[in-house]
């Protein structure tokens, strides 16, 4: 279960926004420049696409707690901390970030929940905590240690199992912290409980996260109705920030153009889009907190017989891919199913270029990047309510790379796309 992964904040800024948005902001082209001409019309006549968002429920959160506390005891651990991130949101619908105080909350294998907090930052800590979940709150001086409380809220909670998780998000000196209190108690890694349950999505989840996919897909068209040559890629990226906000949500996307598209995350250079130009563009937004993640890959005027070519290919790893996954197969088939296509077809193998230079997929929730992977290695079944993306990649250095990204997720029957796939290097809408 465990994946090593690279979060997504690497290709994304954090940016606060309508309908509890905790990320995007995508990319590394943007800058400064200032809008000197009126937004296309296309983008203008978008309406905001706020209708029928149904935030995550107190029972919802409570059935969370709920599974996290049973995988506790199935996973002999006694309680876990999680710093005020992701996770914590997850379970508690609170966010606070992390600073030198330490902050958080410990759910334990059995009892109520308990957050730790500076003193002097409790009357605000109450102000966001939602008492259904949990009302105590303990709080140290700045002269105190937050390590001493954790520990004795786990303690007061009942030891049986002798062992602590902590979440992967906390940071070393609290773990360590807890540790050096803690004698004759094991410190071990909470992620068989946090992604034990975040992996799998319900149906509420589901249906916010196809809400991003389909306000991303609105926002995209728009957007790529207004490229022209001579347009740079700050401008495109302006013009996708633009439209979400017009769709009444924060967003945006990466845009690489020519031989920066053989880049999967791009490049710094600044760019300009002419005719012929290969250009790659990745992102999404986010609804309620739960993220969107598509990347659409065009040709500017008439592609060549090459880019034709290639985009074809890179279509049919990303059917492959699709077409093989099926429920309780270990995640790693997908991931070989893509590569075959591309390997068979000439290209590098084992991540060697030109081809495929990274893994397959990734998993997709309340962070763009989360557990699991679609990687070899990677033996997690896989189950009813994951979400990966499906985003195999041709890169040739030098000229130019082609990514489809779509996201979907798994029910009984077999998965299902989040957004319509591209149909051809002129259709990339379906």
């Amino acid at each position: 279960m465990k994946q090593n992964r690279r979060s997504f904040l690497q290709k994304t800024s954090i940016l606060a926004g309508a309908l509890g948005i905790t990320q995007t902001g995508f990319g590394n082209t943007l800058s400064n420049e200032k809008q000197e001409t009126p937004l296309p019309r296309e983008i203008q006549a978008l309406q905001p696409a706020l209708d029928g968002v149904v935030p995550i429920s107190v029972e919802e959160r409570k059935q969370r707690i709920a599974k996290a506390q049973d995988l506790m005891q199935k996973n002999k651990i006694d309680g876990i901390f999680l710093e005020g991130t992701t996770s914590c949101n997850y379970f508690t619908g609170l966010r606070w970030g992390q600073s030198e105080r330490t902050f958080g909350v410990v759910i334990p294998a059995k009892g109520s929940i308990a957050y730790v907090c500076p003193q002097f930052e409790e009357d605000r800590a109450r102000e966001l905590i939602n008492p259904v979940f949990g009302e105590e709150v303990r709080c140290w001086e700045e002269h105190e240690s937050p390590y001493a409380l954790i520990l004795g809220i786990i303690k007061d909670r009942g030891i049986r199992f002798r062992r602590i998780g902590m979440e992967e998000r906390v940071r070393f000196f609290i773990a360590d912290g807890v540790k050096k209190l803690a004698s004759g108690i094991e410190i071990v890694d909470a992620t068989p409980i946090t992604a034990g349950c975040r992996m799998y999505k319900s149906a509420a989840e589901i249906a916010l996260m196809q809400k991003a996919n389909d306000v991303t897909i609105e926002a995209y068209k728009a957007a790529f109705a207004s490229i022209q040559p001579g347009m740079t890629q700050a401008q495109l990226s302006r013009n996708i920030s633009a439209a979400f906000e017009k769709l009444g949500y924060t967003g945006g996307a990466s845009v690489q153009v020519g031989k920066y598209s053989a880049l999967p995350h791009g490049s710094i250079v600044p760019q300009k889009i002419m005719e012929g130009d290969v250009v790659m563009v990745d992102g999404g937004t986010s609804c309620q907190g739960y993220a969107s993640d598509i990347t659409r890959t065009i040709v500017v005027g008439k592609p060549t017989d090459k880019q034709i070519a290639v985009w074809n290919q890179e279509k049919k790893a990303q059917d492959a891919a699709f077409a093989a996954i099926r429920l309780g197969a270990p995640c790693e088939i997908v991931d070989a199913a893509a590569r075959a296509v591309i390997e068979n077809a000439g290209y590098g193998k084992n991540y060697k270029l030109p081809g495929l230079p990274h893994r397959t997929g990734h998993g997709i929730g309340m962070e763009g990047h989360e557990w699991t992977n679609f990687v070899k290695g990677n033996t997690t079944p896989i189950g009813v309510g994951m979400c990966f993306s499906d985003e195999p990649t041709i890169s040739i250095p030098g000229e130019f790379g082609i990514r489809l990204e779509d996201c979907l997720y798994i029910t009984e029957n077999g998965p299902r796309f989040f957004s319509a796939q591209s149909t051809s290097i002129d259709q990339p809408f379906g």
